[in-house]
């Protein structure tokens, strides 16, 4: 079991966001790899309704990264977007510790400190930190 509870939501789409993660993670020294994508499995399933939006209007889209630091174990980072907004959380299994370092850096890297108008991505709403 894992608990999944966003840190930063984004008035973005998920796919800005995405590209602004890949960014910011790669030149920290980060490697990225994408190992999920809804809009992909859902090629398989084109008459599947979305319970938000049913089957023509959906935008909703999950993109799972699993994110790298030299040889550690990776930390698993899933963007959720959905009607222009994007959440980021860590998908961290409840009984282990173990990735908190590297999790640490990835929102520290991804929570931004100072607006600036050059950014292209901002957090509009709360960010949550968890210890």
């Amino acid at each position: 079991m894992s608990a999944l509870i966003p840190f930063l939501t984004l008035d973005q789409t998920c796919e800005q966001v995405l590209a602004w993660i890949n960014g910011k993670l790669t030149d920290a020294g980060f490697r990225v790899v994408q190992t999920f994508d809804l809009h992909v499995a859902r090629l398989a399933h084109p008459d599947c309704p979305c319970p938000h939006h049913g089957t023509a209007d959906c935008d909703c889209q999950m993109v799972i990264l699993l994110v790298y630091r030299k040889q550690d174990a990776p930390a698993t980072l899933v963007i959720h977007g959905q009607d222009g907004k994007t959440w980021l959380s860590l998908a961290t299994p409840v009984e282990t510790h173990s990735h908190q370092h590297l999790e640490s850096s990835v929102r520290h890297m991804l929570i931004p400190r100072h607006p600036s108008p050059s950014s292209s991505v901002e957090a509009t709403y709360e960010t949550r930190s968890t210890v």
